[in-house]
């Protein structure tokens, strides 16, 4: 069970909801309408960042979030490049609270881990800010396993610990299943995952010459480059054809189903792109569909290497 709560006392949502594009692919009006159709559904968990759009996203989140504030999640993240020193992460949070119109965030991210700055540097800056009552709980994006542990003992030593994660995963891209979620569930931590499509990958669309993230985007060309990721995908359309699905549905629905329960994030550039995936929320997949999606990607291999004991 996730121990995130908003300030009135619920439940984080066990989807959440991205806003990446607002201010950017996405306008004042699609933004608005993708808040309001994530809220309707139950969704109380919304992420930005302070790179995101030039800081557009941050503000028009702000202002979605203002009337319900006390009912939301509302996390950011700042860090993104190496060499962040604890001034310039304190100053960029500054901005980004502005942005907001908050006083006070729920979760604060470390968006990458850093290799110039020291960890122990940061964490103090995240533990002061919690201290001073400017966010309720520590997160770290993009962090591997044993990053999250060193982050959690120096946490520890501070009085405090990590409280949520988020890294990538979907089903071409399975590597958290390795240490990430099993490391969640052994230590108690939330994992708010990201890119559940695979930029729009298992949404089918570039299997007919459609354009996206994958085409528009290097890194993400790059990331989702290899052959049996396409292959996948098509494997993916096959059987939510088959059953009269989008596959947007199922490729959700199948991150938010592994055993140590995921909350994966949602992301789109309007209401109606964003509708196969809300829909994933009262899907109820069982045990075969979850296995035979599974299937069409290798597993990675376990964290000892020892693939005979799989």
């Amino acid at each position: 069970m996730s121990k995130i709560f908003t300030q009135s006392g619920a439940p984080v949502s066990r989807h959440a909801f991205g806003t990446m594009q607002f201010g950017g692919k996405a306008d004042e009006e699609q933004s608005a309408a993708m808040f309001h159709a994530a809220r309707i559904v139950g969704i109380n968990h919304f992420d930005t960042a302070h790179l995101y759009t030039g800081g557009s996203s941050e503000e028009m989140l702000g202002q979605l979030a203002a009337r319900d504030r006390d009912a939301l999640i509302i996390a950011t993240k700042v860090g993104y490049a190496d060499g962040t020193p604890p001034e310039k992460l304190r100053a960029d949070f500054d901005i980004s609270r502005r942005r907001l119109g908050m006083e006070m965030v729920d979760i604060l991210y470390l968006h990458r881990h850093d290799r110039q700055t020291p960890l122990e540097d940061q964490l103090a800056v995240l533990v002061a800010l919690k201290e001073a009552g400017a966010l309720r709980y520590i997160g770290l994006s993009n962090f591997a396993a044993w990053q999250v542990m060193k982050a959690e003992r120096i946490l520890r030593e501070m009085g405090h610990g990590v409280d949520i994660i988020q890294p990538m995963y979907n089903l071409v891209k399975r590597q958290a299943e390795v240490e990430l979620l099993p490391m969640c569930a052994s230590e108690g931590i939330a994992c708010a995952p990201y890119s559940p499509l695979g930029g729009g990958l298992l949404t089918g669309k570039y299997l007919g010459g459609g354009a996206g993230r994958l085409t528009e985007d290097e890194r993400y060309g790059a990331r989702y480059a290899p052959g049996y990721m396409h292959e996948a995908a098509q494997g993916l359309c096959d059987i939510a054809e088959g059953m009269d699905i989008h596959p947007a549905t199922l490729a959700v629905a199948w991150v938010a189903r592994h055993w140590a329960g995921p909350m994966p994030i949602l992301s789109a550039r309007s209401a109606e792109q964003l509708a196969p995936s809300l829909d994933a929320i009262g899907y109820d997949m069982d045990d075969a569909l979850y296995l035979m999606l599974a299937e069409l990607v290798p597993s990675p291999p376990p964290a000892n290497d020892r693939l005979e004991d799989r």
